[in-house]
């Protein structure tokens, strides 16, 4: 695990990581030029690349957020899940205009994989807050319709637990000082892997 609650990613080659990062960048410039996702072909793809698994991947902007958008559960392959988060990020996240071509070039792409989603028990928002684990956890929080998530890099800016699950309670819908006996939250890791949007 590194600081960024990144878990590690030697289950990945680095060949099958910039495969990734390809499929990513593909995806993107058939957005640009097809309005779609990139088709991916799973036969031509490494055994870990055609495993189901969820994904996020979030676009930045000379390090501003471009966009993010990602999946809780796997439902695709690995590689299909970057290609459709990847166009999405860049043409379907509501906070942000659609990708243009000019802005390729400032643009650092970010893929984060997601392990299991970890329930956890807790009596009260102090045994929450307690149980949390800075830089580390990704963290899912639902009471009834309302539900948002944090990737675990949003510690860097949110460092506090406190206001961590604070501003996850407003971007799940709720008031900052929200609580019920019905809340539920999951923690889970991600194994990261970044590069620029066009390769060098």
């Amino acid at each position: 695990m590194n600081d960024r609650g990144e878990a590690d990613t030697s289950s990945l080659s680095d060949a099958e990581q910039s495969r990734l990062l390809d499929i990513a960048r593909s995806s993107l410039k058939s957005g640009l030029s097809a309005g779609r996702p990139t088709e991916v072909d799973l036969e031509t793809l490494p055994p870990r690349l055609r495993e189901p698994r969820a994904t996020f991947v979030t676009l930045e902007k000379n390090h501003d957020l471009r966009g993010c958008i990602g999946s809780l559960q796997p439902s695709r392959p690995l590689a299909a899940d970057v290609a459709h988060n990847a166009f999405a990020a860049a043409f379907r996240d509501p906070r942000f205009p659609p990708l243009r071509e000019d802005e390729l070039p400032a643009l650092e792409i970010h893929i984060s994989i997601l392990s299991p989603l970890e329930p956890l028990e807790f009596k009260s928002e102090e045994d929450l807050l307690r149980q949390l684990r800075p830089q580390v956890d990704g963290v899912l929080l639902a009471d009834g319709f309302y539900q948002g998530t944090f990737l675990p890099s949003v510690w860097e800016s949110l460092p506090d637990p406190h206001s961590f699950l604070t501003h996850l309670k407003l971007k799940a819908g709720l008031p900052a000082d929200y609580w019920s006996d019905t809340i539920r939250a999951w923690r889970y890791t991600v194994e990261g892997i970044r590069g620029p949007a066009i390769a060098k």
